[in-house]
């Protein structure tokens, strides 16, 4: 795939991933790996940051962990990059929840946005980047 090349997610991806307090990944499903272009073992014990794009603003996922780290949900729209240099947009929920040893973490599902998804949230993003 080109450098910079959009991957568009079909109607059926389902992207999740389980990481840590710290937001390390400890869990990878197929369709993330995929998508992403990393082979699981690429992306366990590795900061979920690893995929970020950017283009994404600080303020996003300044949000977001504030969301978690209070104990809520939070959703919104991710461009997130590629191993090769490539991005893709997702729809994005990220749950704070405790592992069945006791570990507290967050799991993060994500799915298809549409493309008036997307281009409401390229020029919101670029807005938000320009007042960093």
């Amino acid at each position: 795939m080109a450098h910079n090349q959009e991957t568009v997610l079909d109607d059926y991806s389902f992207l999740v991933s389980e990481t840590d307090s710290k937001g390390i990944i400890k869990f990878a499903n197929e369709d993330f790996c995929k998508i992403a272009g990393y082979d699981v073992e690429d992306l366990i014990g590795k900061p979920h940051n690893m995929v970020r794009h950017n283009d994404m603003p600080r303020a996003a996922f300044k949000d977001l962990w504030q969301t978690v780290q209070r104990g809520d949900i939070w959703d919104g729209y991710v461009k997130n990059a590629t191993k090769d240099g490539g991005y893709y947009w997702v729809y994005a929920t990220v749950y704070p929840f405790e592992s069945s040893d006791g570990s507290k973490g967050f799991l993060s599902c994500r799915r298809k946005a549409t493309k008036e998804e997307i281009e409401e949230h390229i020029s919101l993003y670029k807005e938000w980047k320009m007042q960093e």
